[in-house]
């Protein structure tokens, strides 16, 4: 539908939409021309404050046309033609420029590069893109999708072909020769090699990680409202079709079951909307961009809700609206035909759409799409609040995952362990010398000392798996941590396959 001026006049500042007194600050005018053509296009008009929204006109709006168009020309690169006009409305006269998501995008300032002067729109404000989004900005225009690319320097054993098989094992008798139609390997220089999309999908599980490090799910369940206290987490490093089942697993695993034997046979009630979540998972897999580094696609299970996020902004030319209407662009079509084939998908385009009616039919409050950072979340609001429940204190048993707490593992008591795989690779570190925070991180492999070491070191001093080596002075630089007798014992009975 499309909307008036007034209508348009009357409407918050959005991902299509920028107001701006006059035209004293070109840089910032011309930053958001780049990112609507980057993105999803936008219409920007001077003349109106942008606070407030008060239509304040343009004065002598012949030369000030002039100078915008002007200011356009020399200022942004490759060249961009918006449609500018003179816009009157009420008494006063405003400057209107429009702006269609662009074929020849990235667009940049020309004074500040190709490098860093690409900027996108990101709910109502102009984010500087990086180098790989910029790529993808790139592909996009190309018509190309990251994951078609092909990686040269692998070949066609370094994926799990056996995995692929039990996969499709509903659907068909896979041969390897299905693995080209599938796209999931690809002929270059005269030899077959992997595509991003198939190591992504079935990549082993050594040569994956080598490649794409990041490509994995966090999972955590949250005490309340918010991220300040956790009550379980996961890292899902599954091939992509049943990662999708281990994170439902991992939301049943928190969610309450009922039963409901009006039937014949008992069907299973769950107090959390398991296809809107399902159908929500699916799409951060199939949208996600792969390419962004550091960026997991992230589950999160509140109290009152459950947030679903997938690195990647929405694609050039499409906005949270459109995809209501069922407009559908695809990020990465190897992984997107893969889903459809093994029936993760239904039908193009009609997720989003049915994932708003289904919620609309369970009386659920109405989902968010949002747009945060480099990432796209999706919110499924819960009917009612499902608490956490819990007998101690945060630190003592919070941190530990239900099926490890002693009370639902007899056999554990009284003995604790250790929650996570990091706090295990800690142990294990450890066995060989004493170390301080900076030589764990290196250890692992990590750049920096993060806070999820910090929080798994204090949690494994309080379960008296390590101690300091220097107790009286706990802030020391020359502080270490070694293995308790209780730590050695943990390693020794348990072995170091077990904990890794």
């Amino acid at each position: 539908m499309t909307l008036s001026i007034a209508q348009l006049l009357s409407s918050p500042e959005g991902k299509t939409l920028e107001f701006k007194r006059d035209l004293s600050s070109p840089r910032n005018i011309l930053k958001t021309l780049v990112a609507f053509a980057n993105s999803s296009g936008g219409r920007l008009f001077i003349g109106v404050e942008d606070g407030s929204g008060e239509v304040i006109g343009v004065e002598n709006p012949l030369d000030e046309e002039e100078r915008l168009c002007s200011q356009i020309a020399d200022g942004i690169e490759p060249r961009l033609v918006p449609n500018v006009e003179l816009i009157a409305f009420e008494d006063k006269t405003l400057l209107g420029v429009e702006v269609y998501p662009s074929g020849s995008r990235p667009h940049w300032l020309k004074k500040e590069g190709p490098s860093d002067g690409v900027y996108v729109r990101l709910g109502s404000t102009n984010r500087k893109a990086d180098r790989e989004l910029i790529a993808e900005i790139r592909r996009g225009a190309e018509g190309k999708s990251f994951d078609e690319q092909v990686l040269p320097d692998l070949i066609v054993d370094d994926l799990d072909f056996e995995a692929a098989v039990v996969c499709f094992e509903r659907q068909r008798k896979l041969v390897k020769k299905d693995l080209e139609s599938l796209r999931l390997v690809t002929k270059h220089q005269g030899h077959l090699v992997p595509t991003v999309g198939g190591m992504l999908l079935f990549g082993k599980k050594e040569e994956k990680e080598m490649v794409f490090p990041d490509a994995w799910v966090q999972c955590g369940r949250f005490i309340g409202k918010d991220k300040a206290d956790i009550f379980d987490h996961i890292e899902i490093h599954e091939h992509l079709p049943v990662a999708v089942e281990r994170v439902m697993e991992f939301l049943k695993k928190h969610a309450m079951r009922g039963a409901d034997f009006s039937e014949l046979r008992r069907r299973d009630i769950w107090n959390i909307p398991l296809p809107i979540l399902r159908e929500a998972v699916v799409n951060a897999f199939v949208h996600a961009d792969y390419s962004q580094m550091g960026a997991p696609i992230r589950v999160a299970f509140f109290d009152d809700r459950i947030e679903i996020e997938n690195p990647g902004i929405l694609l050039p030319g499409l906005t949270v609206e459109d995809m209501l209407q069922g407009v559908s662009k695809i990020r990465n079509r190897v992984i997107a035909r893969v889903f459809r084939e093994l029936d993760l998908i239904e039908q193009w385009g009609s997720g989003v759409r049915r994932m708003f009616k289904e919620a609309e039919a369970l009386g659920l409050p109405e989902p968010e799409i949002v747009e945060v950072g480099m990432r796209v979340r999706f919110i499924v609001n819960l009917a009612e609040s499902i608490e956490v429940e819990t007998t101690g204190s945060v630190t003592d048993e919070v941190e530990l995952r239900p099926e490890l707490r002693p009370e639902l593992r007899p056999e554990l008591r009284p003995e604790l362990r250790p929650e996570s795989p990091l706090a295990a690779k800690v142990l294990v570190l450890l066995m060989e010398n004493d170390a301080g925070k900076a030589e764990l991180a290196s250890g692992l492999g990590h750049k920096t000392v993060s806070g999820e070491l910090k929080k798994q070191i204090k949690n494994l001093l309080e379960l008296d798996y390590i101690e300091m080596t220097i107790p009286d002075k706990p802030r020391s630089s020359k502080q270490k941590y070694r293995l308790t007798a209780k730590g050695k014992t943990f390693i020794v009975k348990r072995g170091q396959e077990d904990v890794e």
